[in-house]
């Protein structure tokens, strides 16, 4: 109804589907021009483009950055310093006797290693090489597409009809007189309003994630730094404590036949053969021991033997085990060769003895034995 009113008064003549987005149903086209009213004037210009919606998704993520090179290999280590002086080495005990020559006995056990100095302290190490370049950076990820444009808005209204041309006057009546002119077009309507602004286009997607990056190219090896300053000089080392005097006595026996059993009978030696610590007895068996700590050992070549030649350090009356040397002999006339070093504590006056603990007498030769009190 409201179309066919607007025909009526307006003459519009609406096409079909002409607006049929905006109105949501299909006009109704025109039949006839309503002969009251002049010409439609033409159309007024389409009002600005509402603005275009936001831009599509975010960009995607920026690939990760290439791998860094590698770093150069670090400078070598400056040089030691040198090692500071040793300290003065304590006082030397005196030297014992040389006993006479012979068969040499068996080899005794490396006595301990004395402390190592104290090495210097070391040079500072030389400065790192420069790192080396970093790689390039991955490429960037690709841009995530455009968001949809928005709607645009809507039509600018239709300017006013121009005014209608005069009525021509009415001819006499009979035939038809001809058609009078088409009055003048009307003026040109103001421009319509901007139509309203079109809503936002929805936030495009987001872009898929752009690949990986390529790993930047190794870098170069950082130059080799320089050699470190040489260190300095380390300190002195403090003098050593005063070294003891060492007492020590030495005996022995050679062509000397002990009975199982029995006690090796000692002669001593011309120089060091007795002190306060370690004295032979009237006897020339016994050796008494004064309270401390002392280092003992002997060697011998034994022969006369049947079975299993045998020497042991005897503590009054009682065998020390671990002075015990044996040795197989096949025949009296095999050569033995019996040795043994050993540290013994003495807490008071005591005797030692050297003595045959087999069941076969024996013949000792190049005996020797010594007494030494280290502490």
């Amino acid at each position: 109804m409201f179309d066919d009113l607007c025909s009526l008064l307006f003459g519009c003549c609406n096409r079909p589907n002409e607006n049929y987005r905006n109105n949501g149903r299909q006009q109704r086209p025109c039949c006839r021009r309503n002969p009251l009213i002049g010409p439609t004037g033409p159309r007024g210009p389409i009002g600005p483009t509402g603005p275009t919606g936001p831009a599509g998704g975010t960009t995607g993520p920026t690939g990760p950055t290439g791998a860094t090179g590698v770093t150069g290999p670090t400078g070598p280590t400056g040089a030691t310093g040198p090692t500071g002086p040793t300290g003065p080495t304590g006082i030397t005990g005196l030297t014992g006797f040389t006993g006479p020559t012979g068969a040499t006995g068996a080899t005794g056990p490396t006595g301990p290693t004395g402390p190592t100095g104290a090495i210097g302290e070391t040079g500072a190490t030389g400065p790192t090489g420069p790192t080396g370049a970093t790689g390039e950076t991955g490429a960037t990820g690709a841009t995530g597409p455009t968001g949809p444009t928005g709607a645009t808005g809507e039509t600018g209204a239709t300017g006013a009809t121009g005014p209608t041309g005069p009525t021509g006057s009415t001819g006499p009546t009979g035939p038809t007189g001809a058609t009078g002119e088409t009055g003048a077009t009307g003026a040109t309507g103001p421009t319509g309003p901007t139509g309203a602004t079109g809503e936002t286009g929805a936030t495009g997607a987001t872009g898929p994630t752009g690949p990986t990056g390529a790993t930047g190219e190794t870098g170069a090896t950082g130059a080799t730094g320089p050699t470190g300053p040489t260190g300095a000089t380390g300190p002195t080392g403090p003098i050593g404590p005063t070294g003891t005097e060492v007492q020590s006595a030495e005996f022995t026996a050679t062509n000397e036949t002990v009975t199982a059993g029995g006690n090796a009978t000692l002669t001593a030696g011309t120089t060091t053969a007795n002190n306060d610590s370690a004295t032979l007895a009237d006897n020339n068996q016994a050796i008494t021991l004064q309270p401390g700590i002392y280092l003992i050992g002997y060697s011998a070549n034994v022969t006369g033997a049947t079975g299993t030649a045998e020497l042991a350090y005897y503590l009054n009356g009682t065998q020390i085990p671990a002075t015990l040397s044996q040795q197989t002999a096949a025949a009296t006339t095999d050569v033995a060769n019996l040795a043994n070093i050993h540290v013994l504590n003495v807490t008071d006056e005591s005797t030692l003895t050297l003595r045959n603990p087999g069941t076969n007498s024996e013949t000792l030769n190049n005996l020797a034995l010594s007494v030494t009190k280290i502490g």
